[in-house]
């Protein structure tokens, strides 16, 4: 199965090569194993360019799918790694798919607290959904409101075809100075 994670490289312009890595979700371990000696960490980056010359706006809505991947990783020009845990904020019952949400994650606890809480929180909300106490819109939207108030999340739409981001997201993603 893997756990999928993106990697994506800050150029000089500011723009990203978007990398896949299958395993590089599990554990971050990536945020330790990047750097300019090992720009794939020894492997476990594929060396092929998923996508180059690619907005930051434009990583979560074009290519970070919230049901595939369980991590983001943004490595600047100086090798400083910055962990996102991906959220995907559906129920897997076919209705959506592309709801998803970043939190910025460190190794260690702070990755497992926001892992195990979310995990609670959906769940819970799930079991309030099919006993018919919120409807599965308003369980979202408390889903997506908690994600960003709780942990600073950002929530996004995978697939949405404008350049510029998702026209739905509830606020800016964080500058990277560029």
């Amino acid at each position: 199965m893997g756990h999928r994670a993106l990697v994506a490289y800050q150029r000089p312009d500011h723009l990203y090569d978007v990398r896949y890595s299958h395993w590089g979700g599990e554990d971050l371990q990536l945020v330790a194993s990047l750097s300019p000696d090992a720009p794939l960490a020894h492997g476990v980056v594929d060396s092929e360019v998923l996508a180059d010359s690619v907005a930051r706006s434009r990583i979560l809505s074009g290519y970070l799918d919230p049901c595939i991947h369980e991590a983001l990783y943004l490595v600047s020009p100086e090798f400083e790694v910055t962990a996102y845990r991906v959220l995907w904020l559906e129920w897997g019952d076919g209705r959506e798919d592309g709801r998803g949400a970043i939190v910025e994650v460190e190794l260690g606890d702070r990755d497992l607290e926001v892992r195990t809480w979310f995990r609670a929180l959906k769940t819970t909300l799930a079991d309030v959904v099919e006993m018919g106490v919120l409807s599965r819109r308003a369980a979202r939207s408390y889903l997506e409101a908690r994600v960003c108030e709780d942990e600073n999340g950002h929530v996004y739409t995978y697939g949405t075809p404008n350049e510029t981001g998702d026209a739905t997201e509830e606020r800016e993603w964080p500058s990277d100075g560029g």
